[in-house]
């Protein structure tokens, strides 16, 4: 990251946090994790299906 301009990292930085928190990095997560195993991923509307329906299962995703 050397060379960069503090505007390039800066954008970079809020890139980097706005894919984190909205869940977005995480379908490359999965998609790098399939190619480590040699395994064939799922769609992405089949990724987001699965993480939607465990986000509902899941007592503490909820604030009541």
């Amino acid at each position: 990251m050397t060379g960069m301009s503090p505007v390039t990292r800066a954008v970079g930085g809020i890139r980097w946090y706005l894919r984190a928190v909205s869940g977005e990095s995480k379908w490359d997560e999965y998609v790098a994790r399939c190619g480590a195993e040699g395994v064939v991923p799922v769609s992405r509307r089949e990724f987001e299906r699965h993480r939607a329906e465990h986000r509902e299962q899941d007592p503490r995703s909820r604030c009541c």
